[in-house]
């Protein structure tokens, strides 16, 4: 109680930087202040018209021109006080505090990324795996609230990583990515695309989305892609295959004389194509790095986390506050008004 009195007999109140900080509900009612002194020259005038003899209640030893009588100023100052007070309670002084709460409803996201030996072609720089891996690292850094999981494969699959939110693992793990992690020769994207579907058969998201990134036709592992396919449609996964590369002759190291050597590249886009049409998902054809940059782009506007927001507004009114030292000036005026300091004749 001591602690809320001391609050209100605070000068802070008054102070230009703390009528600065405020919000008024009824701004419009702060015009009324310039009223106060119309009442003051209003007041004057009477005094003029009814030409008082008696200035102040005082012996009549004291002169009329006497700086005491200026005394009877004081009483109609906390008179002017209070209706100051009661013009700044009735224009509702605020302070807001705007606080917003956001939760994202988080995407599952698992990337699928062939490292067989076709993705060393040189079509791209340095190769397909580099430049498919440096994407794939932009892409992980730009999503925020998604669980993001990795599968690599060759002629055999391997889950790399399972689907986290830790995405400076996730990085690492993409940076140490390389040929020599699988054995077995070949593209098993059958195989890819069931251990993806593994790992995400748990997953309670509301959006589940798997990208399937390779260079060549499946000519390994024991699962049928097509069938892999309709295995992960039927657990809502939606299904982004990107085929990397460009047909044709494309760059593969050099000679004895340091020139580039070309080799046959082929891509069989109709399993890709076709893999993406039954996972309700797009096909795409990466045949440079700017072609498959902008591809990830697609897709990272395509599956956008859902942000909520939730706005509260918190408002402290402290009009209590002036009308409690208006309430206070009338009092000390009501006392003054029946002391030796009121003028009588003008009341």
């Amino acid at each position: 109680m001591r602690e809320q009195l001391s609050e209100f007999f605070s000068w802070s109140w008054f102070q230009p930087e703390t009528f600065k900080s405020y919000e008024w509900q009824n701004p419009i009612l702060l015009n009324l202040i310039w009223i106060i002194p119309v009442v003051m020259l209003f007041r004057t005038f009477v005094k003029f018209l009814k030409n008082p003899v008696l200035e102040l209640s005082l012996p009549k030893r004291v002169a009329n021109n006497n700086p005491w009588t200026y005394l009877r100023l004081i009483p109609a100052g906390f008179f002017y006080l209070f209706l100051i007070m009661l013009v700044v309670a009735l224009a509702r002084p605020q302070r807001s505090n705007e606080r917003v709460e956001q939760f994202t409803e988080g995407i599952d996201i698992m990337l699928v990324l062939d490292i067989s030996e076709s993705m060393d072609l040189q079509d791209f720089t340095p190769n397909r795996l580099e430049a498919a891996k440096a994407t794939a690292i932009e892409f992980i850094n730009g999503r925020v609230g998604d669980r993001i999981g990795m599968v690599v494969f060759a002629g055999e699959a391997y889950s790399l990583a399972p689907l986290t939110n830790d995405y400076e693992l996730l990085t690492d793990l993409v940076n140490e990515i390389s040929f020599s992690m699988m054995e077995a020769k070949g593209t098993a994207i059958g195989s890819a695309l069931a251990s993806g579907t593994n790992r995400m058969k748990e997953s309670e998201s509301a959006s589940k989305v798997m990208i399937l990134l390779s260079d060549g036709e499946s000519n390994a592992g024991n699962v049928d892609p097509l069938f892999a396919a309709n295995l992960a449609s039927a657990l809502d996964i939606k299904i982004y295959t990107i085929a990397m590369g460009k047909d044709g002759l494309v760059p593969y190291g050099t000679d004895f004389f340091g020139r580039p050597q070309m080799v046959e590249s082929y891509l069989d886009e109709s399993t890709l194509r076709e893999i993406a049409k039954i996972g309700n998902g797009e096909f795409f054809r990466a045949s440079d790095a700017g072609t498959l940059i902008s591809i990830f782009d697609r897709i990272d506007t395509l599956e956008k986390t859902e942000v909520i927001e939730n706005r509260y507004k918190e408002t402290a009114d402290y009009y209590r506050t002036y009308l409690f030292w208006g309430l206070m000036f009338f009092f000390v005026w009501l006392g003054l008004k029946s002391s030796f300091l009121n003028n009588f004749l003008l009341d």
